[in-house]
């Protein structure tokens, strides 16, 4: 697979750690600001992952995604 979609691929695992900190980071949180946190952590992962989506359909449609 071509570095440009292998990169592709790391964004979409790094999105699902994020997730994970976050469903995590709330279950165990201390307080409210906490919170606020893993709520930026998880919108920040679903906004990353939803572009990373979108390029590899971008890939596929240029057949460049293998």
């Amino acid at each position: 697979m071509k570095a440009f979609n292998e990169n592709l691929k790391k964004v979409l695992e790094v999105t699902n750690e994020m997730f994970q900190v976050a469903e995590q980071g709330d279950e165990d949180r201390n307080d409210d600001s906490c919170g606020v946190l893993y709520g930026v952590v998880r919108d920040s992962a679903y906004k990353i992952k939803k572009m990373a989506e979108e390029e590899i359909l971008k890939h596929k449609d240029k057949n460049k995604w293998e």
